[in-house]
């Protein structure tokens, strides 16, 4: 995702679920398109050096995980600061209570 329209459309009228370490916006539209995913990584989280790191830790993690979003999907995982000294397990493991908030609320909504 590299629009600012897809990401506001994600933020402003998705739904949301927030861990200590990120939080992840999911705005799925009726469109059949494959899912995008994007990453906001503030200087809240570090240096240049740091953010990059945490951004490539979030990207090799989707990558897995793509699979599991419907189609027409607009995903934002946005870092909070304390992703940028958790350990990648850490983040694994929140990125998937996440989604799977996200994804069980799209089920019980019947979407």
């Amino acid at each position: 995702m590299r629009r600012g329209d897809e990401f506001a459309s994600a933020i402003k009228r998705g739904d949301r679920a927030g861990r200590p370490t990120l939080v992840v916006h999911l705005n799925v539209a009726e469109s059949g398109e494959e899912p995008i995913v994007g990453f906001v990584v503030s200087r809240a989280v570090g240096g240049a050096v740091v953010r990059n790191k945490v951004k490539r830790r979030l990207r090799h993690l989707m990558r897995d995980r793509l699979d599991r979003l419907p189609r027409g999907s607009l995903l934002v995982v946005r870092a909070n600061p304390p992703a940028a000294s958790a350990r990648h397990e850490r983040i694994a493991a929140e990125l998937d209570a996440a989604l799977d908030r996200l994804l069980r609320r799209l089920s019980m909504d019947g979407r």
